[in-house]
Parts: C-alpha cells; sequence; structure tokens
C-alpha cells in the first residue's frame, strides 16, 4: 500500500473516497481512531492508502480534480 494523500479536513478524504471508488479504485483510510485520542480538534492528519498497482491512476484523479497531495 502508499499513501496516495494525508490531510486533517474529512471533507477531502470523503471527496477522494468518492472519487477512487467511482472509477473502481479501492482505497483506505488510516488513521481514523487517533482523532479519538487526540481529543477530536483535527490535528493528526488522516491518511488515504490505495494499492501500489493504484497508485499511478488516483493520484492522477487527485490532480485532475484539484486535490492536493502535498507532493
Amino acid at each position: 500500500m502508499k499513501e496516495l494523500l494525508h490531510t486533517i479536513d474529512p471533507t477531502v478524504i470523503a471527496l477522494a473516497q468518492m472519487l477512487l471508488r467511482s472509477e473502481n479504485i479501492t482505497c483506505f483510510e488510516f488513521d481514523v481512531h487517533s482523532s479519538i485520542v487526540e481529543g477530536s480538534i483535527g490535528i493528526l492528519p488522516r491518511r488515504l492508502m490505495v494499492a501500489d498497482r493504484d497508485h499511478f491512476v488516483a493520484a492522477a484523479i487527485m490532480r485532475d480534480n484539484d486535490i492536493d497531495l502535498g507532493q
């Protein structure tokens, strides 16, 4: 698995997941439960992961939709 993006904005994660799933790319959100530990103040970023084989296409989808990958 490779990290596609990381953000503290849950709306970016939701949009990215919707875009990837619409293209039949499986993605996994990591660090969701970390926000519970840190008190839900939103300072720990969440990561969106995809399979290595899907990373290139997934990154292109993010760029096409103006989602900053931070890379």
